[in-house]
This record gives structure tokens, sequence and C-alpha cells, in this order.
């Protein structure tokens, strides 16, 4: 099978076209897999060093607060977009793609629009609970639309085209028991907190970590593990001096970056993060219950309404970021800490909204279309 993938712009776009390619050339081996994005986004990189082959195309976002300099930008990238179309239609002849996959991202419009119109097979995939703008407009012209839960199809028309299969992720979550886990951390028996900012950091989460930090110190008994982002390397120790906190307790682990993500979710009793869409699709993978407090600038406050699946849910408790402080959340993980059955049953529902077969399904209803 030829599958030509367009992804691009986060994490949340590539991360789950890199696990459809992944599960394709797992099934067919044979598979002939061509990705397309812009060739100085993060997908050029990541997939890349996945071993997939890459096209760049250049396109850019249009920026919807209008400014002198924002009109030149729009104007730019009206530009990039018409001049993309030609190009791409030259890459789907040359590549004879058997269906066209899109995930996200600048290129992903213009590549399925034009696959589409050539008479190829198209499906486009979600990965929040708000679809953006390009989910929208493809869903009028894609033969499939996967989504993440049932609340995006609040915001789509063209129900009979979509198919809620969550969001793939490339590898299976290794699940281990919590005391395992910590463990292999280096962390003592105890409730386990582990907070996460994204990969910048956030200052708002910051600070009332380190003050939470005080009281989990002063309650005892309590392993904390923090990542506190690029943006807060210089000041989360200053915010620790300034509580007071003990920066060398071997029930601390405070990082820049966490890269053994998974064993950490299993260590962990409760999580504290944004609202990503991957990042929720590990936490109801391993079934954790939550605390998220939605990145307020995100595009279309997606973050937003995906937190608010799991608050509905009742596997997570939403906090929106204006209105995070310390005092708030000393309160309310010191009440989940009393409350070990509402933890445990917040932790049940989470798990309860997983789908761990994601790209199997996304595959199944690919091969009906092409009829491999």
């Amino acid at each position: 099978m030829r599958v030509l993938i367009a992804a691009g712009g986060t994490a949340g776009h590539i991360n789950p076209a890199l696990a459809i390619a992944d599960k394709t050339v797992n099934v067919f081996p044979g598979s002939k897999i061509l990705f397309v994005g812009t060739p100085n986004g993060m997908e050029a990189k990541l997939v890349k060093k996945a071993g997939y082959d890459f096209h760049g195309i250049k396109m850019a976002g249009i920026q919807r607060h209008l400014s002198i300099t924002n009109i030149k930008r729009n104007a730019q990238a009206l530009y990039y977009y018409a001049a993309a179309f030609p190009q791409v239609k030259k890459l789907i002849e040359d590549f004879k793609p058997d269906i066209c996959v899109g995930t996200g991202g600048y290129v992903c419009g213009a590549v399925l629009r034009e696959a589409a119109r050539m008479g190829i097979k198209t499906v486009t995939h979600e990965s929040n609970s708000y679809p953006g703008i390009t989910t929208k407009l493809l869903s009028k012209t894609a033969d499939k639309v996967f989504v993440f839960s049932e609340d995006t199809l609040k915001h789509l028309k063209h129900h009979e085209k979509c198919v809620i299969t969550g969001n793939p992720l490339r590898n299976n979550i290794p699940l281990e028991e919590k005391n395992s886990a910590r463990k292999r951390l280096g962390l003592p028996e105890g409730f386990t907190v582990l907070s996460l900012g994204g990969s910048l950091g956030a200052n708002r989460i910051n600070s009332a970590v380190a003050e939470l930090m005080v009281w989990e110190q002063s309650a005892g008994g309590i392993n904390h593990i923090h990542s506190y982002g690029g943006n807060g390397k210089d000041t989360f120790g200053e915010l620790l001096d300034e509580n007071k906190v003990d920066k060398k307790s071997d029930r601390l682990i405070l990082k820049e970056y966490i890269d053994n993500m998974y064993t950490c979710m299993c260590a962990a009793d409760l999580i504290v993060s944004r609202a990503g869409s991957m990042t929720l699709t590990e936490i109801t993978a391993i079934g954790r219950p939550s605390i998220l407090v939605p990145y307020p600038n995100a595009t279309e406050n997606h973050q937003y309404y995906n937190a608010k699946t799991l608050e509905d849910a009742q596997a997570a408790i939403l906090r929106e970021d204006k209105d995070l402080d310390g005092k708030w959340l000393i309160q309310t993980v010191s009440g989940l800490y009393k409350d070990t059955v509402k933890l445990e049953e917040m932790g049940i529902r989470a798990r309860q909204l997983a789908k761990t077969n994601a790209a199997d399904v996304i595959l199944s209803e690919m091969l009906d279309l092409v009829k491999v």
C-alpha cells in the first residue's frame, strides 16, 4: 500500500501520523510511506528520525490578530497556499498514493483537497475534542474523519463520515505497578504527584507547584516529580528557595524535561498537567486521575475542550490557568490525598476513556476505502 501523509506543526499532529505509518508498515511490510510537511517545522526532524521519507512544502498559518505585520504575514501565507497546489499535484502524480492521510498542520488542507480533487481516497484525523478549522473544512470532502472523542462530533456536521478512534500511540505504553515504577526512579514508597508544565514550562503551574511542595514536605511521606520546562530553568529554583522547599529531599525529582514519561506516569497517583491531546491519551491509557490546567493560548482554546471531556467523565478536575494558584492546588491535592476512594474512581474512569486500539481501527477503515 502506498500512503501519503500530511502532518505538521505540533506533536499532537505528528505523533498520530507516525503511529498510523508504523501500524501500516507493521501490517504491510512492503508499504511505501511518504510524509509531507513544512521544511523547517518539527515534522521534518521527527519524521526523518523515525526513518520515513519526507517532502517539504513551504506553508504558513493565518494570523487572526490584525496588525500591519500580520497582514503582511497573511498575504505571504496565502501566496504559499496558492503556490502549494501545483507542487502537491506533481507530488501526488509522482508518488501515486492509494490513500492520503491528514492529521493536521499547515500543509494538510492543500494536500487532502488536491488529492480528493484527483479522485484519491482521503482520510483526516482530529486529535482534539474541539476540531480545528482544517478538520472542519476537510470533513466536507474527506472520505472518513477519525476523531478523538464523542465530544468532537458536537462541532462537526458530517457525522456519517466520522469514526471515533481516539488518538493512536506509536508504541503500547508499558504499564508498570506503581511501587515498581517508583523504585525504578529511586523514589521511596508513598503517595506520588507528577506535575508537568509542557516542554517550555508554565509560570503559573511552576509557582503553584512550588507552594504545593511546601505542604507536601510538611505532611510528609509524599513524592513529587516535576518538569519545570525550559522557561522555568532559571526561575523554578528561586521559587523553591522563596518557599523554603528542601530541594535535596529524596522524595523530589526535578527536571527541565522528562524523558522517561511513561515510568513517571506509572509511578504517579495523581497528575497535574496541561491538556494537550497526546498527554491526555497517555493519561487515560495508564488510567490516572488528573488536575488539568489548559494552555490558555492554544488555538481555538482546544485544550480547554480536551480537559472538559475528562472532567465531564469525572476522570479529571479542570482549572483554568487564570484561576490557578498555590492555595487552590494545595486544597485540591490534599482533598484527593485524603479521599482515596474518589482518587481511585477517577483513575478507573480515566482508563474507561482510553482507546488503545486506535491505530488498528484507523488502518482497518483505510483498508476498507482502498480495498487492499
